[in-house]
């Protein structure tokens, strides 16, 4: 192929050399930071932070505070006293509560909306045996004493610095 170094088609066919070029010295230069920035137990092809603190496990348990057949809702005084004689003794090192607004379709297929509370504790990987037993126990004791249809629990492996 002949073409004249002022023309129109060259200039094409250099700046596509010059953009294929551009794009292969970023990949060799950015691929290696991406590949060390990559956890052992993460999926691959994510990226996260880089591994520091020590590995646990957050345990999140949504409570719902209205009661099936109308019954008066959980008030805080009572989520409160349930936290402190059932959660706190069996996670002493701290724990969080928020306050929220949920939704969920009960077993008859109704939208129920109500009050919610959202418990979150961390426990070192070490300790899980025992603290799933603990919180089977607390989400069994809930739903009893509050006439629960269920107790909703979403488990997270994290790394922890205090």
């Amino acid at each position: 192929m002949n073409v004249h170094p002022a023309s129109p088609r060259a200039r094409r066919v250099t700046r596509a050399r010059v953009a294929l070029a551009a794009t292969a010295c970023l990949l060799v230069v950015g691929a290696p930071t991406a590949y060390a920035t990559l956890a052992e137990d993460a999926p691959v092809g994510s990226v996260v932070a880089p591994a520091r603190g020590t590995p646990y496990i957050e345990t999140r348990l949504l409570f719902g505070t209205e009661r099936p057949g109308g019954g008066p809702a959980v008030t805080d005084e009572q989520f409160m006293t349930f936290v402190d004689r059932e959660v706190t003794p069996g996670f002493p090192d701290g724990l969080t509560v928020q306050e929220g607004r949920g939704q969920w379709r009960d077993a008859t297929g109704t939208i129920e909306k109500e009050r919610s509370y959202e418990l979150i504790l961390l426990y070192p990987v070490s300790s899980a045996t025992a603290s799933d037993r603990r919180i089977e126990e607390i989400r069994g004791d809930y739903r009893e004493e509050f006439a629960q249809e269920a107790v909703a629990r979403v488990d997270d492996r994290k790394r922890v610095d205090f």
